[in-house]
């Protein structure tokens, strides 16, 4: 039985395994520039940020309906479950539809169609977060949040994605804003590529109730003490952050000074399908390459229900908790 756990940071479209692509391909008749799964694969070796968000956006092309969107989120729901996953707060990116043609309806009702089912079919409570990219004009970002409207009932926050060098924060003061009168809780990518500055703008700028990454943090130590004070919590991804070159080996990867230095911080799988494991792969990982004792994963799993948006259901943040500490730890994690 795996470690109970929260999932903070995870992008949908980033759970495409090459299989249900080639699947979706075959559905909507889109032809993929790769002659199998396995040559797909291999395309999953990436030199930075830009170089996975290039194959990441090409592959989006078979995303067509409401049902390959059902679909995607009940492929990613089943493999969380089975790694312990017992809530998840699910990123979109309805930009990269809506220039595709696809309307925002069909992403979101189609999300829907497995997020509403998924406390019954996998035993996973969920939540959707609004992610605007960042690469894209602060102008997107508010028309999205105008298409997202009549969906309001099915979205729960907001987020900031994609390339970050270049595109600070406080080019979405506007939009965030405007999120917060809606009544949407605010996250935003910061301190992955980016420096430790944009995380303080996310912070005073938009408004932030979590960072996403936030691991540049650490170069700043009064920044470091300003997050422990205040308990913003912090979605680290640790073999995403190997993969994309963030750091250069998960042994060198700072994950246990930032819990010695009292930072909330919680490990998520980012793009699971590109990046090589899902929620428990990463604990897995982190537990055996970086020695993290027993009570460091469980602190791990409560810090993720801690940090999860269920304020209009804290009896049932309590029932997780007490879960993770009910917890018998074996031989493995996940």
């Amino acid at each position: 039985m795996p470690l109970p756990k929260a999932e903070l940071h995870l992008h949908i479209e980033g759970t495409l395994e090459p299989e249900l692509a080639f699947e979706l391909a075959a559905r909507n008749g889109v032809t993929l520039p790769y002659a199998d799964t396995e040559e797909l694969r291999k395309a999953y070796d990436f030199e930075d940020l830009q170089s996975f968000l290039n194959l990441y956006y090409e592959l989006m092309a078979v995303l067509r309906t409401e049902q390959d969107f059902a679909d995607l989120a009940d492929a990613y729901l089943a493999r969380a479950a089975a790694q312990g996953v017992r809530h998840a707060e699910i990123f979109f990116d309805p930009q990269a539809h809506l220039a595709r043609g696809v309307p925002m309806g069909t992403v979101v009702e189609g999300l829907w169609r497995a997020l509403g089912a998924a406390e019954e079919n996998h035993g996973v409570s969920t939540r959707l977060i609004l992610c605007f990219l960042r690469d894209e004009s602060a102008e997107s970002a508010l028309a999205t949040l105008e298409a997202a409207r009549p969906y309001l009932d099915r979205i729960t926050g907001v987020g900031l994605d994609s390339a970050e060098v270049g595109h600070p924060p406080v080019k979405f003061r506007e939009v965030y804003g405007a999120a917060a009168a809606l009544g949407l809780r605010r996250v935003a990518h910061a301190g992955e590529e980016g420096p430790p500055e944009y995380i303080t703008e996310a912070l005073d700028v938009l408004g932030v109730e979590r960072v996403d990454h936030g691991l540049r943090c650490v170069e700043d130590p009064a920044l470091v003490e300003r997050l422990v004070r205040d308990r913003v919590p912090l979605t680290l991804c640790p073999l995403s952050n190997v993969r994309l070159r963030t750091v250069d080996t998960l042994a060198d990867h700072p994950l246990p000074a930032m819990l010695d230095a009292g930072l909330l911080c919680t490990v998520n799988s980012d793009d699971p399908a590109y990046f090589g494991g899902y929620a428990g792969d990463n604990f897995t990982a982190v537990r055996r390459t970086l020695g993290l004792s027993e009570d460091r994963l469980r602190e791990l799993a409560r810090n993720s229900f801690l940090a999860s948006f269920l304020e209009d259901d804290e009896e049932r943040r309590a029932r997780y908790i007490a879960e993770v500490e009910a917890y018998e730890f074996g031989d493995a994690v996940s």
